[in-house]
């Protein structure tokens, strides 16, 4: 199924979009990782899906699981060994929208998974990291692999942030940079610590900022966007 959907979807993309890669941007060639990327436009895990792929590994993604329920979507999703979480609320034990047991399926399998630690689209108005949410973090801590994080600029060209069409007229560039995985050695054994949890939250959210101000040439906001500051809702559009 995996092979089925990149024959039919990376030929078009390629016609809509090139990457730049930096010199330093690369993947384990084997065995598992998380891989922890900004969010600011609905088409990102199409641009960051192919990226992966054109990095030499076949991308994973945690996604909504009302995603699944949605017909030939859901079967496509499933075929193609994408993995179901609930946006809130405790999953029941067992359950497929289980992230941990999902992912330690992807883990036995030595897959890469794609976890966006913002939950959702930026609120930042200018597109910068928002503050994270524990997911990427805590499934790091808790499976013990590599917590790689990433930074992508330029899908909003293709398409704005909450913007319903594609514009891949000229062809756009979008520009990639991949850390080193993140240090988390000093929050072993901590991960049913909130504190521990938030710093760690916070330091991937730096290191993604900063491979993002480096692709943008630009200087992030001092104080990274909180939306309940700002009285925005953390799901949905706003």
């Amino acid at each position: 199924m995996f092979w089925l959907l990149a024959g039919l979807i990376l030929p078009l993309w390629s016609c809509m979009v090139r990457y730049r890669f930096t010199p330093d941007s690369k993947l384990p060639a084997a065995g598992p990782f998380i891989l922890s990327p900004n969010h600011y436009s609905e088409i990102d895990p199409i641009a960051m899906g192919a990226a992966v792929w054109h990095l030499g590994r076949l991308p994973r993604f945690m996604a909504k699981a009302s995603l699944f329920k949605v017909p030939v979507l859901g079967w496509l999703l499933r075929g193609s060994g994408q993995i179901p979480v609930e946006r809130q609320g405790a999953v029941r034990r067992g359950s497929d929208a289980n992230p941990m047991g999902a992912a330690g399926e992807l883990i036995r399998r030595e897959a890469g998974v794609i976890v966006y630690p913002e939950g959702t689209l930026t609120r930042d108005p200018g597109l910068w990291p928002m503050r994270g949410k524990s997911g990427a973090v805590r499934l790091a801590l808790e499976s013990g692999i590599p917590l790689i994080p990433v930074a992508h600029w330029g899908t909003q060209k293709l398409m704005p942030r909450y913007g319903k069409k594609i514009h891949p007229i000229p062809r756009k560039t979008i520009h990639v940079a991949v850390g080193q995985p993140i240090d988390l050695s000093r929050f072993a054994g901590r991960e049913h610590e909130p504190k521990a949890i938030n710093e760690a939250t916070s330091l991937l959210m730096a290191e993604i900022t900063g491979l993002l101000a480096g692709l943008r040439r630009e200087q992030p906001p001092s104080e990274v966007w909180d939306p309940a500051l700002h009285d925005q809702t953390e799901t949905g559009r706003f």
